[in-house]
C-alpha cells in the first residue's frame, strides 16, 4: 500500500483515523496505530511481516537486557547480539545475491542465489531498531519496558516503509504522553496534501518523462545531446519530489496522529556546495552514519579521510546492492574531500548562482551513477550528455519533447526551491497587516487543500503511473 493509492486516501487513512479517535485513552489509541501499521505493512508484504516482528522482539529483548545488567558482560554481549543478527538479517536478505553474483564471477563458482526477495522498508525499519539498542547501551536513550510501545515505534505506517528514519530517543516521550490539536491536525492534513502533490502532480509526471526517453525509446546512443541532459535534469526533480514527497507526507500523518517527526529535506537543490547538499538531502540517513560510524571512527579527530570513505562507501551500498550505487557513495566522497581539503575556500568566494548551479551539474552528474545499473550505460548516458563519438545535438524530436514539458521543466524548478514557500508567507503577512490572518489563513488553506487534493485525485484515477523509488531500498 502506499500514500498516493486512492484505497489509502479514500479508505484506509480516513477508518484509521474515525478508529483511533473514536477509541478513548492514549493506551487503546496506541493499540489500533499498530493494529493499522501491521495491516498496512501486511497489504504489501504479507509474508516479511514476521520479519518485521523479529527485528522487533530481538531489539526489545536486548534492550531489556542491557538495562537489567548495564555494565556487565551481559549488557556487551546483549549490544554486540543486536547489531550482528540486524545487520546479518539486512544482508542476508539486501546483499546475499550481490555477494554471491560477485563470488562467483571472481571464483568461477556456480553458488546458488539465496532466491529471498528484497522486504519493503528492511533498510529504515533495521536502522531504526538497531539505533534503539545501540543508544541504550550507550546510556543515551532509556529501557522501553513495555513491548507494546517497542512494536508501535518499530511499526508506525507513517514512516515505516521509506522513513524518515526515527531515532527511538526523538519519540520516546511521544509514544506514551501526546495531544492532537485541532491545530496541529490542520498542519499535518496541509503537509501530508503538499508531499502528496509532490508525488502525484510534479514526481510521477517527471518520471513519465525519464521513462520514455531511456527505457521506452530504444538504445541510449540513439539519444541527443537535449533528449540526454533532457531526462537526467527530469530524473534529479523525479527523485527529490518522490521522497521529500514521501517525508512530507509521514511527517503530515506523524502530526494527524501527535507525533513529531524530524525534517527530512531542506531544499537541497538550492545548495551551494556538496557539503551543504547533504546537510539538506536525506537528513535522517545523514545524521545515522554521523552518529553511528563516522564519530565511533573517529570522527574529526582522527583518520577522517578515511572516516568519510568509510562512510560515503556505505551510504552508497545502503542504496542498493550493485556497484553502481558504491561508485555513487564515492563519488559524492571525492567531492566532500576536495571541498575539505582543496577549493572549499573558493567556493565561498563565487557569486551565489554560480555556486548552486556547479553543486546541481555534480549532483547531477551523480545522479548518472545511481539511475543505471550497468555501468555500460552509465559511460554511454556521460559520452551523450557531452556529446562525444558524433551524439547529435538536437532534433526535430527532441526539440518537441522539450517544448511539451517545459511547463513541468519550470514547475519542479519553482517547486524545489523556497519561492512557493515565500509568496504563503508573503500573503500571510499581508494579511496580518490587515487584520485578517485567521479568516485568510483558514480560508486560504482550505481552498489550496481541496484543491492539491482534487488534482491529485484526478491524477490517480487517470493514470497508471505511481512508483516509489526508495521502496526498494
Amino acid at each position: 500500500m502506499v500514500f498516493s493509492s486512492l484505497f489509502f486516501l479514500y479508505i484506509f487513512l480516513p477508518a484509521t483515523l474515525i478508529i483511533y479517535y473514536i477509541a478513548p485513552g492514549l493506551r487503546l489509541k496506541n493499540i489500533v496505530l499498530t493494529i493499522a501499521s501491521i495491516i498496512f505493512y501486511a497489504w504489501g508484504e504479507p509474508l516479511w511481516v514476521v520479519l518485521l516482528f523479529i527485528s522487533a522482539c530481538v531489539d526489545y529483548t536486548n534492550g531489556r537486557i542491557i538495562g537489567k545488567y548495564r555494565g556487565r558482560w551481559q549488557a556487551k554481549a546483549s549490544f554486540i547480539c543486536s547489531v550482528v543478527i540486524n545487520l546479518s538479517l539486512l544482508g542476508s536478505f539486501k546483499y546475499g545475491n550481490f555477494i554471491i553474483e560477485n563470488l562467483n564471477a571472481l571464483l568461477g563458482t556456480s553458488i546458488p542465489y539465496t532466491g529471498l526477495t528484497l522486504p519493503i522498508g528492511i533498510s529504515f525499519y533495521t536502522f531504526q531498531t538497531m539505533s534503539y539498542s545501540i543508544d541504550v547501551y550507550k546510556g543515551e536513550a532509556k529501557v522501553q519496558k513495555s513491548f507494546a510501545d517497542f512494536l508501535l515505534f518499530v511499526s508506525l505506517f507513517p514512516q515505516l516503509v521509506a522513513g524518515p528514519i526515527l531515532r527511538y530517543s526523538e519519540i520516546e516521550a511521544q509514544l506514551s504522553n501526546r495531544q492532537t490539536t485541532l491545530k496541529g491536525f490542520a498542519y499535518g492534513v496541509t503537509r501530508f496534501l503538499i508531499g502528496l502533490g509532490k508525488k502525484v502532480l510534479l514526481s510521477n509526471y517527471s518520471s513519465a518523462v525519464v521513462s520514455k526517453l531511456f527505457e521506452q525509446s530504444g538504445a541510449l546512443s540513439e539519444l541527443t545531446v537535449l533528449q540526454s541532459w533532457l531526462g537526467m535534469i527530469m530524473y534529479a526533480f523525479h527523485i527529490y519530489f518522490d521522497f521529500s514527497g514521501y517525508s512530507d507526507m509521514a511527517i503530515g500523518l506523524g502530526y494527524m496522529f501527535g507525533f513529531t517527526y524530524s525534517e527530512n529535506f531542506d531544499h537541497p537543490y538550492m545548495s551551494k556546495s556538496i557539503t551543504e547538499f547533504w546537510r539538506r538531502w536525506h537528513i535522517s540517513l545523514g545524521s545515522f552514519f554521523r552518529d553511528y560510524v563516522y564519530i565511533p571512527l573517529g570522527g574529526n579527530r582522527r583518520y577522517q579521510l578515511r572516516n568519510m570513505l568509510i562512510v560515503w562507501a556505505l551510504t552508497g551500498l545502503w542504496h542498493g546492492a550493485s556497484w553502481n550505487f558504491v561508485l555513487w557513495g564515492l563519488y559524492f566522497f571525492v567531492f566532500l574531500a576536495l571541498e575539505k581539503y582543496v577549493y572549499g575556500s573558493l567556493l565561498k568566494k563565487l557569486p551565489g548562482i554560480v555556486s548552486t548551479a556547479t553543486t546541481f551539474l555534480i549532483v547531477l552528474f551523480g545522479w548518472v551513477l545511481f539511475y543505471f545499473t550497468d555501468l555500460a550505460d552509465v559511460g554511454q548516458m556521460f559520452a551523450n550528455l557531452f556529446g562525444a563519438g558524433g551524439i547529435p545535438l538536437i532534433d526535430t524530436e527532441s526539440r518537441l519533447q522539450l517544448t511539451n514539458n517545459i511547463l513541468l521543466l519550470a514547475l519542479c524548478i519553482i517547486g524545489s526551491s523556497t519561492i512557493p514557500a515565500e509568496i504563503g508567507e508573503a500573503v500571510l503577512r499581508n494579511a496580518e497587516m490587515r487584520g485578517l490572518k485567521g479568516a485568510i489563513s483558514f480560508a486560504s488553506l482550505a481552498v489550496t487543500n481541496t484543491a492539491l487534493l482534487a488534482l491529485c485525485t484526478v491524477s490517480l484515477v487517470g493514470s497508471t503511473h505511481n512508483p516509489f523509488i526508495y521502496f526498494r531500498f
